[in-house]
């Protein structure tokens, strides 16, 4: 297979490739690149860029150019061609370069292989064709089913060694848009490894002004109007190798170069589409209707009423996604859902909806990213890749109650981690927009909680207790471990595994859990620990190995002032994470044994706050470590302040405790 993001830069909804050139003519008219070649660049031009292996003895391949010339119409249909020429440097990329795979949508798209030859460095054709072609369907996931009409087109190519060329070019059509006057597309300049020409070429109808946002881009575009058409190109030589990503940078890379260009849209119009998509598909049968009065029989509330609906259709209804043509984005009838017992966000959400309505509430669907990340500046509904639902809920910040039906761990009224703070669009039945930031759980809700009890005898052994609770975004560790049913033999060997996290060669026994699926349960789990041996003897001291975990950063902040001057912002959630938590250990002594204490610390800054005490009282050793993170973006001149938070934490290395006996 060529390497993931290489060959491929496309999917269903879109592609974006990247530009620059030299050799490569620039006309006020886009070029019409079909199996016949690119009349505007000239071949050899582009093969006398190879280089010398030996001067490249980092990098696998480099492009010698990379390209793509994109046609949009007003109504969404598009032709998009790319071209990548790669020269192969090492004998191991020649093994990921050798196979390559074309997806595309046969309902709506039409593909085209332009060209895929191998060559020789001197522009001699190694081979002129692929060896071997082959068209499937796609495969299908078995965890989380999602059925398509995408057809994947295999090649595999005969003569790519070290010291070659790749020379292809392909055509995606899109014949039948999903949605008509919309389109998004964003091309990123860096591809990871050096590249000597490219070209992106953007062609659309002149009175036709898409929306372009550019990124770190220091070179202008040429613009050129010519038979009632408007051309959009940027074209560049030598983009160098991107530099390293520097730890806690946001996730969005801000030292790339991306172009991104979209339909002058609104998210009014995208509202508009899906409320025309999805409006005669929140009908209850009368059936469907008696599984509600069923669903919500034992309720005494309005309330209650509503936590039964969200627990049924989010864990009783498997997730399986019929992605046939516009079954994209149309969600399925509530009945359908209902009986076949299976549906992806949009199907399980409309059934929600479709039912908190027939209980008399008001509730909406919400479009997002299920990954987050929207840029909310450049509407279009091809960003938009899940959908919640929404209860009118006054008194609350937003005035909803937002509820994921797709998540199955997650309790009632809150979301999971990733959707959390982002943005997102509820679409009202009458076509109206209204743009959200959905709720974020504070750091002080994301709690961790463990506690160690426990007695430590003359002769080195423990025994004791732990518990551990979770809260918020920490609970889904402990829920997804105890959301399945142990039989007794499993049942002994998580709590073995327990205690020999703890205590190497502890036994553990009496283990507390809860149903992880129990959204009203708390995530919790306690279990008692034997025959653990954390202290080891030398001479007239005990060494005890603390079972507590370590927040130590030394290697980090080595790491961050070695780099030299920062350019990236800092992700402050990246650091720690928005998030608590707190370790306990609290060890009764024997008689005569007293510890060396290490000094406590007290350290808070921007990017978190971190406490470490140690004292003994009597018998009585008590540990207790908390950390807790932060959110925001600092920029890349507050990297000094985190290092020396981040040493400050680390003065904390204690891994043992020393005791000396009387």
């Amino acid at each position: 297979m060529l390497p993931a993001g290489q060959l491929m830069r496309t999917s269903l909804l879109g592609i974006l490739a990247a530009a620059s050139l030299t050799g490569v003519a620039l006309k006020a008219q886009a070029p019409r690149i079909t199996p016949n070649g690119d009349p505007s660049v000239a071949n050899d031009s582009i093969y006398s860029l190879a280089v010398n292996p030996a001067d490249y003895p980092d990098q696998p391949f480099i492009y010698l150019f990379d390209d793509g010339v994109l046609h949009f119409e007003s109504d969404g249909r598009a032709r998009r061609t790319y071209r990548q020429v790669v020269q192969i440097l090492t004998q191991q990329s020649a093994a990921q370069w050798g196979d390559a795979t074309f997806p595309y949508s046969s309902e709506r798209q039409r593909l085209t292989i332009n060209w895929i030859r191998v060559l020789r460095p001197d522009g001699t054709v190694i081979s002129a064709k692929p060896a071997h072609e082959q068209e499937s369907i796609a495969p299908v996931a078995q965890d989380a089913p999602v059925y398509s009409d995408t057809r994947v087109r295999q090649v595999t190519l005969s003569g790519v060694a070290a010291n070659t060329i790749l020379d292809y070019s392909y055509t995606v059509e899109d014949k039948k848009p999903l949605i008509p006057g919309d389109f998004y597309s964003t091309w990123r300049l860096n591809t990871g490894h050096v590249t000597r020409r490219s070209r992106f070429v953007v062609d659309v109808p002149d009175a036709y002004i898409p929306r372009v946002q550019e990124r770190n881009i220091h070179f202008a575009r040429q613009t050129d109007i010519d038979h009632g058409r408007r051309v959009y190109t940027w074209a560049t030589t030598d983009v160098p190798r991107p530099e390293e990503r520097e730890p806690f940078a946001p996730d969005s890379n801000p030292l790339s170069a991306q172009i991104t260009i979209a339909a002058p849209l609104s998210w009014g119009d995208v509202a508009a589409w899906y409320a025309h998509l999805s409006h005669d598909r929140y009908k209850v049968t009368p059936a469907l209707a008696q599984q509600l009065a069923t669903v919500v029989s034992d309720a005494t509330t309005l309330e209650d009423s509503i936590k039964a609906l969200h627990r049924w259709v989010a864990q009783d209804f498997r997730y399986v996604s019929l992605s046939l043509g516009l079954g994209g984005y149309q969600p399925r009838m509530p009945k359908s859902v209902w009986e076949t017992k299976y549906g992806d966000c949009k199907d399980k959400a409309t059934l929600f909806i479709a039912l908190a309505r027939r209980l008399g509430l008001t509730a909406f669907p919400v479009l997002l990213s299920g990954t987050g990340g929207i840029n909310r500046s450049i509407p279009s509904a091809y960003q938009f890749d899940h959908m919640i639902a929404a209860i009118v809920r006054p008194g609350t910040p937003s005035g909803y109650l937002f509820l994921d039906l797709t998540s199955d761990l997650t309790p009632y009224g809150s979301l999971p981690p990733t959707e959390q703070g982002e943005f997102a669009l509820v679409v009202h039945p009458d076509g109206r927009d209204e743009e959200v930031t959905l709720p974020a759980d504070p750091v002080t809700v994301n709690r961790t909680v463990v506690q160690i009890t426990g007695e430590l005898n003359a002769d080195g052994t423990f025994a004791g207790r732990y518990v551990e609770q979770a809260t918020g975004n920490r609970q889904y560790t402990l829920r997804s471990a105890f959301s399945s049913t142990f039989g007794t033999a499993e049942r002994d060997r998580l709590t073995r595994a327990l205690a020999n996290q703890l205590f190497q060669g502890a036994t553990g026994d009496s283990l507390v859990s809860f149903d992880g699926r129990d959204l009203g349960a708390e995530p919790r789990v306690a279990l008692a620990i034997k025959d653990a041996r954390p202290v080891s003897s030398a001479g007239a001291t005990e060494i005890l190995t603390l079972p507590l975990k370590d927040y130590a950063a030394s290697e980090v902040v080595a790491d961050l002032q070695s780099r030299g001057q920062r350019r990236s912002p800092i992700d402050v959630g990246s650091v720690v994470g928005p998030y608590e938590e707190s370790s306990e250990f609290r060890l009764r002594l024997p008689e005569g044994w007293h510890a060396r204490l290490p000094a406590d610390v007290d350290a808070e800054s921007a990017f978190g706050r971190y406490t470490a005490r140690y004292f003994q009282t009597g018998r009585e050793l008590t540990i207790i470590r908390k950390i807790a993170g932060a959110s925001g973006i600092e920029p890349p001149e507050h990297i000094n302040a985190l290092i020396d938070w981040l040493r400050q934490v680390s003065r904390d290395d204690v891994r043992y405790i020393v005791f000396d006996r009387e």
